[in-house]
């Protein structure tokens, strides 16, 4: 049991970090948007990602007793399309890896939180699809 709690932990851990990394990057992303509408969108994906890291901190505070010391997981690229396909790719990995936090875990309210961000998740790496594939017809 406290090996899977403490794995529950690293992976919250690890899903915060994410999520902080996706927001310092969908602001940039959204700053080189090349039409109103997709800044927009990115910014409103952007939205989504600060309500799970401060949902996904409140979980990590409950189980832990502190709060969380995010970090950036990765470095942003600076152009948009590669901006672009590398959160596409991003949210098409954490679609799964919070499935599978959802899977692992026995507590309904974490279940359903990562049940729900994944389905976020799945929504943001479409958007995210479309506008890549327009952009890549230009």
């Amino acid at each position: 049991m406290y090996r899977q709690s403490k794995k529950l932990v690293n992976d919250i851990e690890r899903a915060i970090n994410g999520e902080y990394s996706a927001i310092q990057c969908y602001a940039n992303l959204a700053n080189l948007a090349l039409t109103e509408k997709e800044r927009k969108q990115i910014l409103e994906i952007r939205q989504d990602e600060i309500r799970h890291f401060q949902q996904f901190a409140r979980i990590y505070a409950s189980l832990t007793g502190r709060q969380p010391q995010p970090k950036m997981m990765e470095a942003c690229p600076d152009a948009y399309l590669e901006g672009l396909e590398f959160a596409l790719q991003d949210e098409q990995k954490t679609v799964d890896f919070y499935l599978d936090i959802a899977a692992e875990t026995s507590n309904q309210y974490i279940k359903e939180a990562f049940r729900r961000a994944a389905a976020d998740e799945q929504n943001h790496a479409v958007w995210f699809l479309y506008f890549f594939a327009k952009q890549k017809q230009r």
